[in-house]
């Protein structure tokens, strides 16, 4: 390990080989790190937070401080974080609290721009990337490989569906629909991530199932539930389709249109 002699490391916290922490960085009591971690100057990590493989920490990031909710009384609570993601500058991730599961996690493989923000009891995916500011308040569901657009927030409870684009400056209040492109204040649909479904390697046939079903949600006149039973007769072969028509019925906060 490559430990600056300014670090300050709890004797109980675990690191991983190959860890190398930088100056002035501090990591606390409960805090389990895997190996090939890259904590750079004044990183904070602190709380009962767990810590997976090849994650690039960068200077004033903070992890495991105390939620920001006020029925908070310091009970044991838990991060828990993947392996092979950068956290840039200024990003602050929170511990759970007892009554949203006590745990919050992230997976892998995610891209997190400079102050962003992971609230409590949030869950985050694999493959995400965060815009600079992206902000998720407590209890929000962020599936793989969405993307939260700058300075764009996320209302408690929202589920942000899978490959999805929140563009930047919107206020989320409502579940984002997978596949989605998602703006505005307050924001509305348009349409589906075209781009980003080629650069994931949709096939054409996947994507215009998808686009098929979109249009019967959007443009059919039919209510919620009609609209859903048409698509599962017209395109019940198709397995992201399938997945679309689960995300809605799930959905508690009824998707953004």
């Amino acid at each position: 390990m490559d430990i600056h002699p300014k670090a300050i490391i709890s004797p109980q916290a675990k690191l991983g080989a190959e860890v190398r922490v930088g100056p002035y960085a501090i990591i606390g009591d409960n805090v389990v790190i895997g190996d090939n971690n890259i904590i750079e100057s004044h990183v904070v990590i602190e709380g009962w937070t767990k810590i997976g493989h090849n994650n690039h920490f960068y200077p004033y990031t903070v992890i495991g401080t105390p939620p920001q909710d006020l029925k908070f009384t310091g009970e044991k609570t838990q991060i828990i974080i993947g392996s092979n993601n950068t956290f840039r500058e200024f990003i602050t991730v929170n511990l759970g609290t007892q009554g949203g599961g006590g745990v919050t996690s992230i997976g892998d493989n995610s891209y997190f721009m400079a102050y962003s923000h992971i609230a409590h009891d949030c869950k985050v995916g694999n493959g995400v990337i965060f815009g600079n500011a992206g902000t998720l308040a407590g209890h929000v569901e962020v599936e793989d490989c969405a993307t939260v657009g700058a300075f764009s927030g996320v209302h408690q409870h929202c589920v942000v569906g899978k490959y999805s684009f929140i563009g930047g400056y919107s206020v989320i209040t409502r579940d984002v629909l997978p596949y989605s492109k998602t703006v505005g204040n307050r924001a509305k649909t348009y349409g589906i991530n075209f781009i980003g479904l080629r650069r994931k390697g949709f096939s054409s046939d996947a994507i215009q199932n998808i686009k098929a079903a979109y249009k019967i949600i959007f443009q059919s006149r039919l209510n919620t539930t009609q609209a859903l039973e048409k698509i599962e007769s017209e395109l019940k072969n198709s397995p992201e389709v399938s997945y679309l028509v689960d995300f809605i019925r799930r959905s508690k906060r009824g998707i953004t249109k």
